[in-house]
């Protein structure tokens, strides 16, 4: 996280604004619209049009243990993460690195996908955006940069991907909106 702090050139301040810690109030305005801009340049959420309610053909909150199509990889005492046993890892017609489907307290909430390339990103970006809607571009917005973030929303299915341009790797999270919070919850102990 980058911290911006006004300074103020001390030869030309008064003696009581020659603390260079505390800018003068009249320029915080600016600061913060300064971080807004560069805060929220990268990151928008889209409407979804089409809510997948799942991933592919598991609706959100379908028990993965029951399935015999996924096995387990990685557990602890309330999340289990699975992938698919007979088929390579693949979405929008290419390959991927690795899909891990993910429950909490065995109630499927969670995909993530891993992917590599440019190409591949821009395959499967372009895919997201015609089955869940248009990125609306805005001026001011980072199309391109070193990290790229895009959101769709839907009533029940939350989509997030982030980029990673300098290395080229790309990561995707369907999230159920009603599941996904009892990840937080697990992690901080919360009942």
């Amino acid at each position: 996280m980058l911290a911006l702090v006004p300074i103020q050139l001390l030869s030309d301040s008064p003696p009581e604004m020659k603390d260079p810690i505390q800018p003068p109030f009249h320029t915080w305005p600016f600061v913060l619209m300064f971080a807004m801009v560069i805060g929220t340049g990268s990151v928008w959420a889209v409407p979804m049009t089409n809510d997948p309610n799942g991933f592919h053909d598991i609706s959100w909150g379908t028990s993965l243990s029951e399935r015999h199509d996924l096995e387990p990889i990685h557990s602890d005492s309330h999340i289990v993460e699975y992938f698919r046993k007979a088929e390579l890892p693949s979405f929008a017609g290419t390959e991927m690195t690795s899909v891990l489907y993910v429950s909490v307290d065995d109630q499927f909430a969670r995909v993530i996908i891993r992917y590599q390339g440019d190409h591949v990103h821009r395959q499967v970006l372009g895919f997201l955006e015609s089955r869940f809607g248009r990125l609306e571009r805005v001026p001011g917005q980072m199309a391109r940069g070193l990290t790229q973030q895009y959101n769709w929303r839907g009533p029940d299915t939350e989509i997030n991907l982030t980029y990673q341009a300098g290395t080229e790797r790309g990561y995707i999270f369907f999230d159920s909106r009603m599941l996904a919070p009892r990840f937080d919850d697990n992690l901080t102990g919360s009942p």
